[in-house]
């Protein structure tokens, strides 16, 4: 581990603890997670916060997504489907990354949330109707749509751009698959644990994961994430709803100062 100082230390744990509760609501947790380890630790490779990101990040991802299993509708078979294709499409947008620069991609992202953000606004019921998995309504073209479009697609902005890839997934899943946004972002974490393993499976090879720093900001990620999932199970699609906007109108802010700033 670095050589950090107790009070940094102290910040990261409890960053991790809120962006796991955030991830485990809707998604977008790395908004959080990522900044705070890039200023707590300046004088390490970004390489190696990026691994030791992932490394936190499955952890709490994955109690989130035990949590929600155990009490939501969800459909885990096809959920690993599409994480199977998000990791795929995360790959081919990492391979394009190097080509592509992100002062290009960030006003084109801002738009496109902006607009998310107006459509949940003014439709009040999306993603608000229980969602009826067990009847089988989802027909196969949906779930083969959700498969390609949700899991290559967001799996490849994942890759090539990545931020608010969690919050992209719970929309998309909702407007594809029709589900409301608590099984959405249930079905988020499923898919959000395979590309996070995918992800860090290369950062663990390539050694580039800060391990016993992971391990210990894990614990409080994890404490975050399942505490967030419970939260969310017991208030329902009009809490993730409010959280949502949240995370998007954030997402919207850290994009355009990042681009102010570029």
């Amino acid at each position: 581990m670095p050589d950090i100082s107790l009070t940094t230390l102290v910040l990261l744990c409890l960053a991790a603890a809120v962006a796991g509760w955030i991830d485990a609501v809707v998604g977008g947790g790395g908004l959080l997670l990522l900044p705070a380890l890039l200023l707590g630790l300046p004088q390490v490779p970004v390489a190696h916060v990026l691994g030791t990101n992932k490394a936190v990040a499955i952890v709490g991802t994955s109690g989130a997504a035990v949590t929600y299993v155990r009490k939501a509708p969800v459909q885990v078979r096809t959920a690993v489907r599409i994480g199977l294709a998000a990791v795929a499409g995360s790959m081919g947008g990492a391979f394009f990354a190097a080509g592509i620069s992100s002062d290009v991609l960030r006003p084109v992202i801002m738009v496109v949330l902006l607009g998310v953000a107006a459509f949940v606004m003014l439709r009040p019921s999306f993603g608000t109707a229980a969602a009826d998995i067990d009847k089988q309504r989802v027909t196969r073209t949906r779930t083969v749509t959700a498969i390609v479009l949700v899991g290559g697609g967001i799996g490849f902005y994942d890759g090539l751009f990545g931020p608010g890839t969690g919050t992209f997934l719970v929309l998309a899943l909702t407007a594809v698959l029709h589900l409301d946004l608590l099984t959405a972002s249930a079905t988020a974490k499923i898919v959000n644990v395979c590309t996070n393993g995918g992800a860090l499976a290369m950062f663990a090879y390539q050694g580039t994961v800060l391990w016993r720093l992971a391990a210990l900001m894990a614990v409080f990620n994890l404490a975050g994430g399942m505490f967030g999932a419970r939260m969310a199970l017991r208030k329902g699609s009009e809490f993730v709803r409010g959280v949502l906007l949240v995370v998007v109108f954030s997402l919207v802010a850290k994009l355009g100062f990042d681009q102010w700033t570029a």
